[in-house]
């Protein structure tokens, strides 16, 4: 079994990968904040409201982990990445009125280690809307 099937096989969730970061358009509503990209990607939360996270499976540690994470309602989200009870990654995203805010971390291949990680996020409102990905992109050989 490949490594994107044996990944998909673990994780209750799908991927989605977006490139770039910083503040897009409003999202529609009934669209989702973060496109569902394809076969890269290990969690795709669609959308949430308030605080909330994830706790998946999958990740291997020979690829890099892209973890973006969009919002909107005027205020921000604060996002914390844990692999094997190490946080791997902390930012905060902003989250406009009316606009999508995107922030995304890059880890190099070996951060997240093969396995289980958690997702943390802390909205500064309980009515922010928010999504998330993670994806592992393969390299070429």
């Amino acid at each position: 079994m490949n490594r994107t099937r044996a990944a998909l096989a673990v994780t209750a969730l799908t991927v989605c990968a977006l490139a770039g970061s910083g503040v897009g358009s409003a999202a529609a509503a009934g669209e989702p904040l973060l496109p569902h990209p394809g076969p890269e990607g290990l969690v795709w939360v669609e959308e949430q409201v308030g605080d909330g996270g994830v706790a998946s499976g999958g990740a291997w540690e020979r690829l890099p982990t892209v973890l973006t994470v969009a919002c909107e309602g005027d205020g921000d989200v604060r996002v914390t990445m844990r692999s094997r009870e190490t946080e791997v990654a902390a930012f905060t995203v902003d989250c406009p009125a009316g606009t999508v805010g995107v922030g995304s971390v890059t880890m190099d291949p070996g951060v997240v280690q093969n396995g289980s990680f958690t997702i943390g996020v802390d909205a500064s409102s309980e009515t922010i809307r928010w999504a998330l990905t993670v994806t592992q992109p393969e390299q070429p050989a």
